[in-house]
């Protein structure tokens, strides 16, 4: 590598100087040489220049170097280049690579990309699981807008009540800096189409009491029908001396028209109500979580935003209709489940990973000798959980690297709708046989 042309095109990239720096990089590297590092920035250079074509060779170039690394990074940035070049399926692929990769320490920006791809190929389904899981990750400093983005995917799958929820959120997390309005404006809409009048106007009432916001014309029209509903509404009751029911008007709005009883599901049209295609981001029973877990107990699992993890459970409780899943929670059931977590803790102290994640904060002091308890390289299987709904003790037998077993306990608690680790404890024979 040519470092003088190199440290000429740094100082030409830091100072702004675009068309200098893609020039001066280039001339850093040798006839044939691979640099992953000289590559990332002449992509950077070009995406600043608006030259997306070009970026996105830069970046394929970058991850042609092994030895550089960041594959989540540049399959991020070269995901928005093909995007901006107008490319979407190939965008799809660039940036799913890029949430794949462990290392990447910032994937909702990768998730936010790909919600847009998918937006651009017409599949507002999977726009709205990557917007989701731009939403969660915890690394991420402003979920609202994905979140915002989420709803909108609700609305378009018309899925108004759900998108209300995502709006609702929205409004939980925006900072002091943003304006709420949009989001507010949005929320009216999703109400309407959720034929929740009365909740409609207050939402563009908000959006409406900041006067550099404009609404626009189709919010503004759907705002004065939703006045004129209460209005007419009003006056029938008056008429009548009685009120339209609100389940009625929300059942409707989930999707049970008339022609199908909602207490028969496989009614007159012999398919599930709703669609088995289209349970939803959120409707998940709690046999699937587990049989979730047990194919993904291995794979390192994100904490959550506290708030978004009470919007999920929230959403779990309205999607299963019945109290199944806070049931659940009170039998001490959790997600990841305390299997998932306590095989998890020991997998990863037989891959030299950290295992904090897994430690819950006021046993932070003892992670030390959490850790020094135990095993490396051993298989470890859970013998028995005692559950209750904030404490939870798990019985695991360890085969151990160099032959014969190791029974531990491990205690637990309630972190969220998550079980965190407070100690871990060899058990011997005499221990067991007491117990």
């Amino acid at each position: 590598m040519n470092q003088q042309a190199f440290d000429a095109g740094k100082a030409a990239y830091q100072s702004g100087d675009w068309l200098k720096a893609v020039a001066s990089l280039s001339d850093a590297k040798e006839t044939g040489e691979v640099n992953g590092a000289v590559d990332h920035l002449i992509g950077n250079a070009y995406m600043k220049l608006g030259r997306y074509e070009s970026a996105a060779d830069a970046y394929a170039s970058a991850l042609s170097d092994i030895s550089y690394g960041k594959v989540g990074a540049l399959s991020c940035n070269r995901g928005r280049a093909l995007l901006a070049a107008g490319r979407a399926q190939e965008a799809v692929q660039a940036l799913t690579t890029a949430v794949q990769d462990a290392s990447y320490s910032t994937p909702y920006k990768a998730y936010l990309a790909l919600g847009r791809a998918y937006e651009a190929s017409g599949d507002v389904r999977n726009a709205g699981i990557a917007y989701r899981s731009a939403a969660i990750d915890e690394n991420n400093p402003a979920p609202a807008g994905a979140l915002s983005d989420l709803g909108s995917c609700f609305m378009r799958l018309g899925r108004p009540v759900d998108a209300v929820e995502a709006y609702r959120t929205a409004l939980d997390f925006t900072t002091p800096l943003e304006s709420q309005s949009k989001v507010y404006c949005d929320l009216g809409l999703a109400y309407v189409a959720a034929n929740r009048m009365p909740e409609a106007v207050d939402a563009f009432t908000h959006a409406t009491s900041d006067p550099s916001f404009v609404m626009s014309p189709e919010a503004q029209a759907s705002f004065d029908a939703a006045r004129k509903a209460i209005a007419v509404a009003a006056a029938k009751q008056q008429q009548s001396g009685s009120a339209p029911s609100d389940t009625d008007a929300f059942l409707a709005a989930a999707g049970y028209g008339a022609e199908v009883d909602p207490l028969d599901p496989t009614g007159a049209s012999g398919q599930l109500i709703p669609s088995a295609e289209d349970t939803g981001f959120f409707s998940v029973t709690e046999e699937e979580l587990v049989a979730q877990d047990k194919k993904d107990r291995k794979v390192k699992r994100k904490h959550k935003h506290r708030g978004l993890k009470v919007f999920l459970f929230i959403l779990i409780l309205v999607a299963l209709i019945g109290g199944g899943a806070a049931f659940a929670y009170t039998q001490g059931f959790g997600w990841p489940t305390q299997e998932s977590v306590v095989e998890s803790l020991f997998q990863a102290k037989s891959d030299g990973a950290e295992i904090s994640r897994y430690i819950a904060p006021s046993a932070s002091a003892q992670a030390q000798a959490i850790s020094d308890t135990l095993p490396v390289g051993a298989q470890a299987t859970v013998d028995g959980v005692d559950r209750s709904m904030n404490e939870t003790t798990v019985h695991v037998v360890a085969k151990l690297s160099g032959g014969g077993e190791q029974q531990y306990t491990v205690n637990m608690v309630r972190d969220g709708i998550s079980w965190k680790v407070v100690s871990v404890n060899t058990e011997y024979s005499s221990q067991t046989g007491n117990n």
